[in-house]
This record gives C-alpha cells, sequence and structure tokens, in this order.
C-alpha cells in the first residue's frame, strides 16, 4: 500500500497556510472546497503523496456534515489527524475488510471544487470507529484518474513544480498508549506490514490524553518546524525560501 495523503486539521485561513509554506521555500497551494463538508484546504505535493492543511470553510455546514473526517475535524479542532492510503481497488479493499470482520462505511462518493472551477472526484473508504482521544484509523482513497494523469495537470497548472517532486516523506510517528496493541492492529488493517511503499510507520508510547500523529519527517529532514500544532522535520534545500 501507499500513502496518499497526510492530514492536518488547521485554523488558520488558507492564504496565510499558503504564505507560512511557500516562506519555508515549499510551494503550497490553494487546493479548494469540500462544499457538501464545508471545509476548504490547502496541499503540499511531493513526489508520490501530499500533506492537506484542512479547516472549516463554513460551520453550518460542516456541523451537520456526516462525514467521518469532518467530524474528526471539529473534534480535534488543530494538530495532526490521520493519514490517508491510496489504493487501485477500493472494491476489492473494503470487501476484504469486512470478511477480516471489520466495519466500514461502505465506499464514499467525494469531490473538490479547485479555485479555476474544475470538480475533481474520488472514492473514500473508511472504518467505522467514534470520534475519541484514541488514535483514528487511517482511511483509504481511490482516485478517478490515475497517478500519471493527475500529475500532468497539476504540472500543466504549475501547482507542481520541480521543487515538489524532488520532496518525500520518510516516516510518519504516531504517539499512543499501548504502542505494540496498535502496532498489530495497524499491520492487519495494512495488509499486514507498517512499511507503505513511500512511507514508514512507526509508533511510541506517549503520555498525551490523546493518540495521534505526533511528527512527519521528510526525507533527510534535519530542520524542525513547528506549524498548528503538528511537528514537521524538512530536508534543508526547503530553507532557500526564507
Amino acid at each position: 500500500m501507499e500513502l496518499d495523503h497526510i492530514v492536518h486539521f488547521v485554523q488558520k485561513n488558507p492564504k496565510e497556510t499558503v504564505t507560512d509554506w511557500q516562506m519555508q521555500g515549499l510551494p503550497a497551494s490553494f487546493g479548494g472546497q469540500h462544499i457538501n463538508w464545508g471545509t476548504q484546504n490547502v496541499l503540499l505535493y511531493l513526489k508520490n503523496c501530499y500533506i492537506e492543511w484542512l479547516s472549516v470553510e463554513k460551520q453550518e455546514i460542516a456541523t451537520e456534515a456526516e462525514h467521518p473526517l469532518t467530524r474528526l475535524l471539529l473534534h480535534d479542532q488543530i494538530g495532526f489527524g490521520t493519514i490517508c492510503v491510496r489504493t487501485q481497488n477500493i472494491v476489492e479493499l473494503n470487501k476484504d475488510l469486512r470478511e477480516r470482520g471489520n466495519e466500514t462505511t461502505g465506499i464514499l462518493d467525494a469531490e473538490r471544487r479547485t479555485a479555476d472551477g474544475e470538480l475533481i472526484k474520488w472514492k473514500m473508504l473508511f472504518i467505522k470507529e467514534s470520534v475519541s482521544a484514541k488514535l483514528p484509523m487511517p482511511f483509504f482513497i481511490e482516485w478517478q484518474e490515475t497517478d500519471e494523469q493527475r500529475y500532468k495537470k497539476l504540472r500543466d497548472k504549475g501547482i507542481v513544480q520541480a521543487a515538489n517532486e524532488v520532496l518525500t516523506i520518510d516516516r510518519c510517528v504516531f504517539g499512543v498508549w499501548n504502542p505494540s496493541e496498535v502496532e498489530n492492529t495497524w499491520r492487519e488493517i495494512l495488509g499486514g506490514s507498517l512499511k507503505l511503499t513511500n512511507c514508514r510507520i512507526e509508533f511510541r508510547k506517549t503520555t498525551e490524553t490523546q493518540e495521534r500523529l505526533e511528527e512527519v519527517y521528510f526525507m533527510n529532514g534535519t530542520n524542525k518546524l513547528e506549524f498548528e500544532q503538528g511537528l514537521y522535520w524538512l530536508p534543508p534545500l526547503s530553507l532557500g525560501g526564507r
């Protein structure tokens, strides 16, 4: 399996988020609006995944939205939320998860309207769970287009530049109360391994009152950046924008 994106909940507006990351030398851009969920995002595309900074745009719509990620956003407000894993066959994955005793949401249709009016569509799959202080399970995505088609469009629009495509994620570090227990659960969900094709997943014991993703390490990440209660380790090249 492959990391598709990291979800980070923010309270800053998109313009502020874009500016903050561009000042780090990282070409983030406004993603668009999730009309049915009352949310909006800023995206930083990397070589084979991306980071999503997700915020509430319309509180009244978000409050009424029956969507797992929106409910998690309203609960947490700020900080790392969860990760999304990319699959090429979400129907088969849903069947496999259910056969192994996991209750799922079923396959959900999703869409986002970009700043230039394009409607991007995809399918999502969540394991059913209550929002709480416990670590949320990863969720899954299947895009309407292939990775090659998506990235070609992004390059043509200038959203993905050469600087984006040299960036990769090394590992995501989660703080949990019982690492061995969570490791076993996630291995089962992710098909037997915590080493995705483009990212390692690590768990460590935490004394925090909530289990969540705590640190994101870029490949060769040595420069520490704290942003909206999330900790990133950035590669030296990102400092060129300062």
